[in-house]
């Protein structure tokens, strides 16, 4: 991998993460239609750091308001709904991991077949339109119910294709929760969800023999990161005006042409 396919993956990566289309669908295309190896492990926790970096910024007053209310709560100081909204991230990040360590390295191996990717690209852009459509987009406040429920939704995003954010932002858009409240739900769920997964690929890094070019692992992270950042700014800000239809229609495309590219 050279300088110029890194930083065209760490854009890939930060762009696609926190927008309802699927950064796998993108990241297992691009290289096959430049004819590119595998950037291999490495490179994948580099810019799983950058966009976890990029979501903790930008949410960094509303972390520390929770996380300090999270911790009154454990020494008895009460539950205000900061404190309950860090406990339903928690809670919300239960089925992920239950669902994730009961994968095994086959399943997973399997689940990222082109086609499979290309065929939950359009199913869930299908089922992002409808929620679309139905939205009543009547609450602000997160209930313990929405964490479970948007949780095990997020859990189908083990499924590559899905679209983490898609899945739970549809989740919250059936839910009644208002478009901005769904996303921002999301978007704080998506951090321990990429903490953990970025811990097990570091683990799995350390544990093998990859020799790792620290010089493109300093730019996936820097580029991924402040892709990342404006990649969800530019989104919450047109949230309210240009709605889930285009990310809908971009999905169903994108659904075609992996498999056009696969499919022969």
């Amino acid at each position: 991998m050279d300088i110029f396919q890194a930083i065209a993956l760490a854009i890939l990566q930060g762009l696609t993460e926190f927008l309802p289309i699927s950064s796998s669908a993108h990241l297992i295309l691009l290289p096959v239609l430049a004819g590119w190896e595998d950037q291999g492990l490495a490179f994948d926790v580099a810019v799983h750091v950058g966009t976890l970096t990029a979501v903790v910024v930008f949410y960094r007053k509303v972390l520390v308001k929770v996380i300090k209310a999270w911790a009154g709560s454990l020494v008895g100081k009460g539950f205000n709904e900061d404190a309950k909204l860090a406990w339903y991230v928690g809670f919300g990040t239960i089925p992920v991991g239950l669902v994730g360590m009961s994968l095994t390295d086959g399943m997973q191996e399997a689940l990222r077949n082109p086609l499979i990717i290309a065929a939950a690209t359009l199913v869930f852009a299908l089922l992002l339109w409808w929620a679309e459509k139905r939205a009543q987009e009547q609450r602000k406040k997160v209930t313990f119910m929405d964490a479970i429920l948007v949780g095990l939704f997020q859990a189908v995003a083990l499924i590559p294709g899905t679209s983490r954010s898609g899945i739970t932002i549809t989740a919250g858009l059936l839910l009644g929760l208002k478009r901005e409240q769904a996303a921002m739900f999301s978007f704080l769920l998506s951090i321990p969800v990429i903490a953990l997964a970025g811990g097990l690929k570091t683990l799995e890094l350390y544990q093998s023999d990859i020799v790792v070019m620290w010089n493109l692992m300093l730019i996936g992270i820097l580029v991924s990161a402040v892709v990342a950042y404006l990649s969800i700014a530019w989104f919450l800000k047109l949230l309210n005006k240009i709605g889930m239809l285009p990310f809908v229609v971009y999905r169903l495309i994108l659904g075609a042409v992996l498999i056009g590219v696969f499919a022969g």
